[in-house]
């Protein structure tokens, strides 16, 4: 049974930053895509960030390009997402997702795709 647990969400200024943490138990994280999702009030989930554990490959939406950075640490089977110059519009709760034993293409990968998502952690940035 896999589970993914995130942390670090809170709130920051503009400008600021956050690093979020997504913690992977169970079988297959060495071979899977871990992505980061993100959703705003009344918007649909969108991917923000995807990386390819065996390649350490990521991938970014272009609102995050530049400001965002993803790592795995594979001693811990973490992902992480540092969020640097934070703006008001990042305001959401981010997933972290996996996508079993399968790899990545891109940022934009359906979340129908993953297989198994963390409960959700809340970021507001305040301008």
């Amino acid at each position: 049974q896999v589970q993914l647990v995130e942390s670090g969400g809170g709130s920051a200024q503009a400008g600021g930053s956050l690093t979020l943490s997504c913690v992977f138990s169970g079988y297959g994280y060495s071979s899977s895509c871990m992505g980061w999702f993100r959703q705003a009030p009344g918007k649909e989930r969108e991917g923000v960030a995807a990386i390819y554990i065996p390649s350490g490959n990521s991938y970014f939406t272009d609102s995050v390009k530049g400001r965002f950075a993803i790592s795995q640490d594979n001693a811990k089977t973490a992902v992480n997402l540092q969020m640097n110059s934070l703006q008001a519009e990042d305001t959401a709760t981010y997933y972290c997702a996996a996508r079993l034993l399968r790899s990545c293409w891109n940022w934009d990968i359906p979340p129908v795709e993953f297989d198994n998502w963390g409960q959700g952690t809340q970021v507001t940035v305040s301008s």
